[in-house]
């Protein structure tokens, strides 16, 4: 992964957090792929497919949407020229407290960049639970 790929991917991972705090959800198509496979089961919301469902989802969820998302902690790892496996964590800050996640992404280079084209999410509420690490 070349320094500028490494760069594209990890604003894109940081932008994620902007659009949906903005509500920018009609830019979703600048983070994730037509046909992102978006797991929200950790969270209770299933496994959401497409741009469409993702944006009605987080549309539906209104008041209930995190006011706040940060990405820390995030690791690459080049799995081709063409796709990345990355692992994040996030803290939501909601209206009625905060949660810690994690973010784990498979990303592909398309012809209009690098995009996310499978999320998994996973809510973190007990210390020391394992998940898949790099």
């Amino acid at each position: 992964m070349t320094p500028e790929d490494e760069r594209a991917v990890r604003e894109l991972l940081e932008l994620h957090g902007h659009f949906s705090d903005a509500g920018a959800l009609d830019r979703f198509g600048e983070l994730f792929t037509d046909d992102v496979v978006y797991d929200v089961s950790g969270l209770g919301g299933g496994v959401l497919r497409g741009l469409e469902e993702l944006a009605r989802a987080s549309r539906a969820l209104g008041d209930r949407n995190p006011v706040g998302h940060h990405v820390t902690n995030i690791v690459l790892r080049e799995v081709s020229p063409d796709e990345v496996a990355a692992w994040s964590k996030g803290i939501g800050i909601r209206t009625d407290g905060v949660g810690s996640l994690v973010y784990l992404d498979r990303i592909v280079r398309t012809p209009a960049g690098w995009r996310i084209a499978e999320r998994e999410v996973q809510l973190r509420r007990e210390p020391l639970t394992p998940y898949p690490l790099p």
